[in-house]
């Protein structure tokens, strides 16, 4: 059993928890995950992790409250535990060698860009973040985006906060601004990691992305979380639990997997909306 030691909530639908595991907190770096389970008959879900103290030994997790896995780990309180909580999982994001790096993040994908950000800045890397959303209160990790970046751009598509637009639009100012990245790192929903690829292309900076597909069991044995990229012309699958999360963006396939994405939005819809009124019941 995992305890909870802090539970805060970042905006109406995101949590964040630090979690007691002190065995995946000492070899947790950012960019891997975990996989927990909030009782004996829980699913097994992925999280990011989005940050870790080895000596004290916990793993902060932030989730979006999405379906019913989510909705029921969210009811759960400081000072209670979760049934399972496995990792560090995945390959960590190498930062080795960067002295100037773009740090783009969508939505929740902020609170997976956010480590990979710290590390960098710690490493000595000049830092420019861009983080976006549908509005400002849905705004997440300002403040300590700012601490990690020598600049922050904040953009929100209604323009209720920051600058008003989609994250693609300051990046493209930088580059025609002459601005020179040894990487781009994008994180956050599917489409708009599609984007920013295509709009580093031009100028052939390096970008990777954080594939987090559909996982189940986080070994490599499901296949749940198989990707596929275009390496040479060739159609090449890679599964993001073990070869990833993260990918050059050049190669994968956005197309196919964005609609393997969707696969199963109906079933888990159902099953949040069961949760729902389970909860429901219960209060009342």
């Amino acid at each position: 059993m995992y305890k909870i030691l802090k539970k805060a909530e970042l905006n109406p639908t995101v949590t964040m928890m630090d979690i007691y595991a002190p065995l995946v907190a000492k070899k947790a770096q950012p960019g891997q995950f975990i996989i927990l389970r909030v009782d004996d008959e829980g699913e097994r879900i992925p999280l990011t992790v989005a940050g870790f103290d080895k000596d004290a030994g916990w793993v902060k997790i932030i989730f979006q409250i999405v379906g019913a896995t989510t909705m029921k780990l969210n009811q759960k309180k400081e000072g209670e535990y979760i049934k399972d909580f496995v990792g560090p999982l995945g390959v960590e994001t190498h930062t080795d060698g960067l002295e100037k790096v773009c740090i783009v993040g969508g939505g929740v994908g902020c609170a997976i860009a956010l480590p990979v950000a710290q590390k960098l800045k710690d490493s000595g890397c000049e830092v420019t973040s861009i983080i976006g959303f549908r509005s400002k209160n849905l705004l997440i990790l300002e403040d300590e985006f700012k601490k990690a970046s020598k600049k922050l751009i904040v953009m929100t598509d209604d323009g209720s906060y920051g600058e008003k637009g989609n994250v693609c639009m300051p990046l493209n100012k930088l580059f025609e601004s002459g601005e020179k990245f040894d990487k781009v790192i994008a994180i956050g929903p599917l489409v708009m990691m599609k984007f920013v690829v295509e709009a580093t292309k031009p100028y052939n900076i390096p970008c990777d992305v954080s594939m987090n597909p559909i996982m189940i069991d986080g070994t490599g044995m499901c296949g749940g979380c198989r990707l596929t990229l275009i390496k040479d012309g060739k159609r090449v699958t890679k599964f993001a639990c073990v070869d990833g999360p993260d990918f050059n963006g050049y190669e994968v396939d956005f197309d196919e997997a964005m609609s393997r994405s969707s696969m199963y939005s109906d079933f888990e819809r159902h099953s949040y909306e069961k949760t729902c009124n389970l909860f429901k019941k219960e209060v009342k």
